[in-house]
């Protein structure tokens, strides 16, 4: 074999080597990525509309299908818009920490309007709200909380003294109307609570009525539901304007939230007008009534039906009444970690908002738990759903068990997968001002009942209401109580 053929022999293995190499690197290009351009869609029929049907039919069922089938990012066509879902914490950063301009709130809540007013909350731009937002807060801090505790006391006292020794009531129902009471004295004030409290009352349920999960994507449709809602808005507008008219004539002043707001003024110096405080105080009763009066049912509904955590409550308040005698205040609430622990697992399992919405305004990336990353574009409606993401469980251990030790000391479950583990209160840049307010109210009337009575379950145990945007309590809740002063061993 003479030299040329040896080299023709070389080069023609090296062209081999080199076009396997090649086509080596062409297989391995064509590799499956973790990056992916979009989430998933949704495949809804009949086109355009099939989204808004299982939409209004129920979220939270179509989201647990679809977090099921496509994962924890998604995208669901609700008539000309997409709605993206972001579930759980990994993936929902950019949805409670994004600053306004990038992630927005007014336009996605502007169903809120006709229920709240124009010129409030999502009806002004983001300095403005920022500003009424600081009146919230002003409104509930610590001093001012020390105050509505007692009245909250009185209230429950005052409202349990008028049950007999023994009988059998439905303690949704029993609950609803102490809460709305007591927030009518500490929020709406006296005037309200003492001469105008049914007709308020009243009102407000066609207000709350009038949110539908319709009224989500249609919050001016003219359905009956609607229609009730802008009667009664329109005349609790007359009854605040005349309220703070008559404060503000007669020089006289109260210690609740109405007054808070009518003292409250912009940085530019200007204050509150008539139809501003009316839109912020039916805004508060709006958000703190039903989370109160929801989440006292399902913690009573919850203790009644496992004793375990019925006796740890208990327990609590005879360690406290050792410690304290027979006083309540903001303070001895404070000391209550147990039955913290027992609300905050009622919350945990039913929370009244079961889904939260924002705007997108820029484009962003997310990454999901196994690494994938999607691309979220501007103009995607981002929402994430308290109700399904609060029960994961890779976070929870038993999710669907109710277990307030998941958040004792030692486990902490809602800290072990990091920030926005536990959503029931938001999160972020819109954490609900009124978290302590709620729990507050809560313990106070909990603690009294359970230094004052015995309870048993005696109905089924309650479902959940999908039928309203606030979700809650389905049908009644009925106990028997028997009362009793809880002795100090």
């Amino acid at each position: 074999m003479d030299l040329s053929e040896e080299k023709r022999r070389l080069l023609f293995s090296a062209l081999a080597t080199l076009a396997g190499l090649l086509l080596f690197l062409k297989l391995l290009s064509r590799r499956p990525s973790k990056r992916i351009r979009s989430p998933p869609t949704v495949k809804a029929w009949p086109p355009l509309i099939g989204g808004l049907v299982r939409f209004v039919r129920g979220p939270v069922p179509m989201i647990r299908e679809e977090y099921r089938r496509l994962g924890s990012v998604f995208t669901v066509g609700l008539v000309n818009r997409r709605v993206t879902f972001l579930i759980g914490p990994e993936v929902s950063a950019n949805f409670f920490k994004a600053p306004e301009a990038e992630m927005s709130q007014q336009e996605v809540y502007q169903f809120n309007v006709p229920t709240f007013g124009p010129g409030v909350v999502f009806d002004v731009d983001y300095s403005v709200r920022q500003e009424q937002f600081r009146f919230f807060t002003e409104a509930l801090r610590v001093n001012k909380l020390r105050s509505y505790v007692d009245q909250m006391v009185v209230e429950a006292e005052d409202y349990f003294s008028k049950w007999g020794e023994s009988g059998e009531v439905d303690l949704k129902y029993e609950l609803e109307h102490l809460i709305i009471l007591t927030a009518s004295r500490c929020l709406l004030g006296r005037e309200v609570r003492d001469k105008l409290f049914d007709d308020v009352s009243a009102l407000f349920h066609d207000l709350d009525n009038g949110m539908l999960p319709i009224s989500v994507i249609f919050p001016y449709l003219p359905i009956p539901a609607h229609r009730r809602r802008d009667k009664a808005r329109k005349k609790l507008s007359q009854i605040f304007s005349d309220i703070i008219s008559s404060r503000k004539l007669s020089g006289r002043t109260e210690d609740d939230m109405l007054q808070s707001f009518i003292e409250s003024k912009y940085k530019d110096g200007r204050p509150t007008t008539e139809g501003e405080i009316t839109g912020l105080l039916i805004a508060a009763l709006f958000a703190g009534q039903h989370t109160s009066s929801i989440t006292s049912t399902w913690t009573g509904a919850y203790l009644l039906r496992d004793q375990q955590y019925l006796s740890d409550a208990v327990e609590e308040q005879k360690l406290l009444m050792k410690k304290h005698g027979d006083k309540i205040d903001h303070d001895i609430l404070a000391e209550m970690d147990t039955l913290y622990r027992c609300i905050k697992e009622a919350l945990r399992l039913h929370p009244p908002l079961i889904m939260l919405l924002r705007s997108s305004h820029n484009d962003f990336t997310v990454k999901n738990r196994e690494g994938v990353e999607y691309d979220i574009p501007k103009g995607d409606i981002i929402a994430t759903s308290p109700a399904f993401a609060n029960r994961l469980p890779h976070i929870y251990k038993e999710p669907d068990r109710y277990d307030p030790d998941r958040f004792a000391p030692g486990r902490e479950e809602d800290k072990a997968a990091g920030q926005f583990s536990y959503i029931s209160f938001g999160g972020g840049r819109h954490g609900c001002l009124g978290e302590p307010f709620a729990y507050l109210q809560i313990k106070a009337i909990w603690s009294h009942l359970l230094r004052n009575f015995e309870f048993e379950l005696i109905s089924p145990f309650p479902e959940t209401d999908w039928n309203a945007m606030v979700v809650g309590v389905k049908g009644n809740v009925m106990v028997r109580f028997k009362r009793r002063k809880l002795l100090i061993d």
